[in-house]
């Protein structure tokens, strides 16, 4: 018996063996994309929420694709990977946390990344970090001093492809003279001040954003600009809380 409401096994049998052939990260990742979607509504509204401190109301879109591209999940330890596409920080062991996401699009959008910039980032963490500043830069150059975390996050980002990151283990404090001076950089821990050898490593015309004072005081998220001449101009851009950086300075 024929009819309209058949299955086409024929047709049924090829799409079976096309899933079968596509990696299983990639059907994964599908599985995200509405959360990530979500994810960035929600950083848009956050964003609009802090427009009065931002004096913005949107961040560069450019932005705010690399966070609907980028797997946050593939950054996440197992445990907290359900939770991977909520606008907060999570833990990611040592100590250390995976920033929140809002934080994330604010920090990278105040350094305006483009195609050809070399970015310089203190505290590798998990590495999702790196990796949205590798959708919009040319090359990053990112340091962390925790060693179990720094190659972790190298493996992951090898296996997801970012060829234009490179990382070490030491203290990023002192930053990375051999591959200054840099476009911007991006400190992903407190400081109690800004680093002279970061100064000294940004190249004039370029832009920092680094969060200043102690874990147990009020943090600021601070916009630092090296003018042509050296001169900075800094701007305190919001309240924020972040890990301190750690090392053998004060």
């Amino acid at each position: 018996m024929t009819g309209t409401n058949n299955v086409d096994w024929k047709t049924l049998s090829r799409i079976y063996i096309v899933l079968l052939l596509l990696p299983v990260s990639a059907i994964a990742a599908d599985e995200y994309a509405r959360d990530r979607q979500q994810l960035v509504e929600e950083i848009e509204q956050s964003v609009r929420d802090t427009s009065l401190y931002l004096d913005k109301e949107e961040l560069d879109p450019r932005v705010m694709t690399a966070i609907g591209d980028v797997p946050r999940h593939e950054f996440m330890p197992a445990a907290y990977r359900s939770l991977a596409y909520t606008n907060r920080p999570l833990p990611i062991g040592h100590g250390q946390t995976i920033s929140q996401p809002y934080i994330v699009a604010l920090m990278t959008d105040l350094i305006k990344p483009q195609p050809g910039d070399r970015i310089l980032e203190i505290g590798t963490g998990s590495g999702y970090q790196a990796a949205i500043l590798a959708e919009l830069a040319g090359q990053v150059y990112s340091i962390e001093i925790i060693e179990a975390l720094g190659k972790q996050a190298e493996e992951h980002l090898a296996q997801l492809g970012y060829d234009n990151i490179t990382a070490r283990i030491g203290d990023g404090y002192y930053g990375w003279e051999e591959h200054a001076p840099f476009d911007a950089i991006v400190v992903t821990a407190a400081a109690s001040h800004i680093p002279p050898p970061l100064i000294r490593q940004l190249k004039p015309g370029g832009l920092m954003v680094v969060p200043v004072g102690s874990r147990f005081l009020t943090q600021q998220l601070v916009l630092v600009s090296k003018e042509p001449d050296g001169q900075l101009v800094t701007r305190q851009i919001l309240p924020v809380r972040f890990v301190p950086l750690t090392g053998g300075h004060d």
